[in-house]
């Protein structure tokens, strides 16, 4: 599994994440805010195996850093991006 920075990041309003995985697997992949709250929740479903890139629209939100987080069965990785307005 791999989980790759966000692209462009900082970003303003939306940003890609792209991330691969090797099996059919449960994926899960939630922003967070600074404080470490939830705020989206991008992707929550069985996927099968191969790379992926999902649009993150952060125009609701305001500037800071914001976290990204991708869990699997036996996978996880987190990483921080950054909105500018």
């Amino acid at each position: 599994f791999l989980l790759l920075q966000n692209y462009p990041n900082p970003f303003n309003p939306t940003t890609k994440i792209n991330f691969q995985l090797t099996m059919f697997n449960f994926v899960s992949l939630k922003v967070y805010d600074i404080l470490g709250n939830e705020i989206e929740s991008l992707i929550n479903e069985n996927i099968s195996a191969g790379s992926y890139s999902i649009e993150w629209n952060a125009s609701n939100y305001s500037s800071g850093v914001y976290f990204y987080k991708l869990e699997t069965g036996s996978f996880t990785d987190v990483k921080r991006m950054m909105l500018l307005k």
